[in-house]
């Protein structure tokens, strides 16, 4: 035998699996402490937080960890969080809304366009991407007339973009206008 075990192979899958379940809690998280500053901690009067909370539970995050969140968006915490909506540009002109939650907009201004130019991608200036959607019920959803069909290679660059805005822990969710084949 050469020196492996089970467990070895156990252990990297089990820290892939857990890094991705920190994420996604840590962006739950902020989602929860925003509706809270926003609406207050009462979920039969804060639809917001209530669906943030759903969510979360349904996700098995513990329910200390939604204490926490709630917390910390009341103020009893000691980061201040803030909601972010930049717009920008893909590769072959798709049309993107990046929403997120922050405590430093500074910091995630910067990485994501770093992940923007990285990717064929660019920031826009704000109202120059807006117009391109409607906002309905809680989403962004592109207007009909301008949906936007990506080639083989431009597709490539957008999806790896794409993949790379929702593995940013601040970035709670992206909208495009490109069309889903």
């Amino acid at each position: 035998m050469s020196g492996h075990s089970k467990w070895s192979q156990i252990k990297h899958k089990k820290a892939a699996a857990d890094e991705r379940r920190g994420q996604l809690f840590s962006k739950l998280s902020r989602l929860i402490a925003v509706a809270a500053r926003e609406g207050g901690t009462d979920p039969s009067g804060n639809t917001k937080l209530r669906e943030a909370i759903e969510k979360a539970k349904s996700l098995n995050m513990p329910s200390e960890n939604i204490a926490r969140a709630m917390r910390r968006g009341t103020g009893e915490g000691e980061t201040k969080l803030e909601e972010f909506l930049y717009e920008a540009y893909g590769p072959g002109g798709v049309a993107m809304l990046v929403l997120g939650i922050t405590d430093n907009t500074n910091r995630s201004l910067g990485e994501i366009k770093h992940i923007l130019n990285s990717h064929h991608g660019k920031l826009a200036s704000p109202g120059s991407v807006l117009w391109a959607f409607d906002h309905v019920r809680g989403i962004w959803a592109p207007k009909k007339h301008l949906l936007v069909d990506l080639g083989p290679k431009d597709k490539d660059y957008f999806m790896q973009l794409l993949d790379a805005l929702n593995n940013h822990d601040d970035v709670q969710n992206v909208f495009t206008n490109e069309k889903k084949t």
